[in-house]
């Protein structure tokens, strides 16, 4: 039976065996289409636009998994998780950056004290983990975008230089004297975990969960460039910079996605450690003209303003995506889309299909 929801609800109905349901951790629109990212997956499922079934005013399904070994060379196994942390659609392709971080494993109800002591103790990285790539969109021949390993005008799927063990990125800041100590602790320990992408022309913004720094949070700025079959990490400057730091002040909290609107960096925020915090959107007015006129490799933005507070639950509904939503759905107000992961019981209807919700710009 199909509940009553209401009007800001958005409905996403997956499949059987979808990549992605209930860990939900980006989302990026092209047209009619939606594109969403998990963290438990090695690839992305994209969902047409239906007529709604119930009062809400937006309802995705008709789900088409695209796992990334179909894409790409990953450094890791095909079947391991890449914890697809952001996404962007920028100059015809879809940007993906998994965490980069590590990983440890969690006690278990049914083991004894000695065994879950051992468990605690134990941090691994999968290779897929450490991904920064960029696919090519191409319409098939019914016009409905697909992911492809290359274009016909060329354009090629390719990720960041690197392995299983590590890549570009974080060769550049293993010696870093802010996130270069972080790199060996696991992300939901405070150590280093990227939860957010944003792409402006040749810059990519990264926003970290973690580490946070004496409450300040950080974005790291990158370009990339291809170089035979791989991106890889090109000068900001005449100086070879190759990654700017932007500390921001987000009252303790990590970032959990990020995305432009105009001028404008939205900045989703939550705990960097396994919490039930707030989770709340800030505004970092004229970011993309600050970005544009700042030649320093470190700077500190406390001008921030705080747009809005999500709800959460007590290890539930934890938003972790948000996009802007086109203008032919989001009339007469523009507005965002914000998934959630862990959805609770208010957020899920049968086994395969969720709900987000419309959120309107501040």
């Amino acid at each position: 039976m199909t509940h009553t929801r209401s009007a800001n609800a958005v409905r996403l109905e997956f499949a059987p065996g979808s990549l992605v349901q209930t860990n939900l951790s980006g989302a990026a629109f092209t047209g009619d289409w939606l594109w969403v990212a998990g963290d438990e997956a090695c690839g992305l499922d994209r969902l047409r636009r239906l007529d709604p079934v119930g009062r809400e005013s937006l309802r995705f399904g008709e789900v088409r998994d695209f796992p990334l070994a179909d894409l790409l060379d990953l450094p890791g196994a095909a079947d391991e998780e890449a914890d697809l942390e952001g996404m962007a659609v920028a100059d015809g392709y879809l940007w993906v950056v998994g965490s980069h971080g590590l990983k440890r494993k969690n006690i278990k109800p049914d083991r004894s004290h000695a065994d879950n002591a051992k468990r605690l103790a134990k941090v691994a990285l999968d290779g897929n983990r450490r991904l920064l790539a960029r696919l090519p969109l191409e319409p098939d021949a019914d016009g409905t975008p697909c992911l492809v390993k290359q274009a016909a005008d060329g354009r090629r799927a390719l990720r960041l230089k690197g392995d299983a063990q590590a890549n570009l990125l974080t060769r550049a800041l293993a010696d870093d004297p802010h996130f270069g100590p972080y790199m060996a602790i696991p992300g939901k320990d405070n150590g280093f975990d990227i939860e957010g992408l944003a792409v402006d022309g040749p810059r990519l913004l990264l926003g970290l969960r973690g580490p946070v720094l004496r409450g300040w949070s950080a974005l790291l700025e990158i370009q990339v460039e291809v170089r035979a079959d791989d991106l890889r990490l090109a000068p900001l400057d005449d100086k070879g910079t190759l990654v700017r730091k932007h500390f921001l002040q987000l009252d303790g909290l990590g970032v959990r996605d990020l995305h432009f609107c105009g001028d404008d960096l939205y900045i989703l925020a939550g705990p960097t450690m396994v919490l039930n915090g707030d989770i709340r959107l800030f505004k970092w007015p004229g970011a993309r003209k600050v970005m544009n006129a700042n030649a320093e490799p470190v700077r500190f933005e406390a001008a921030l303003t705080e747009a809005t507070t999500l709800p959460h639950g007590s290890g539930s509904n934890r938003a972790e995506a948000i996009c802007n939503v086109p203008a032919a759905m989001a009339s007469p107000q523009a507005r965002w889309l914000v998934l959630y992961d862990a959805p609770g019981a208010d957020r899920r209807e049968g086994e395969h299909t969720v709900f987000g919700d419309l959120l309107r710009h501040a």
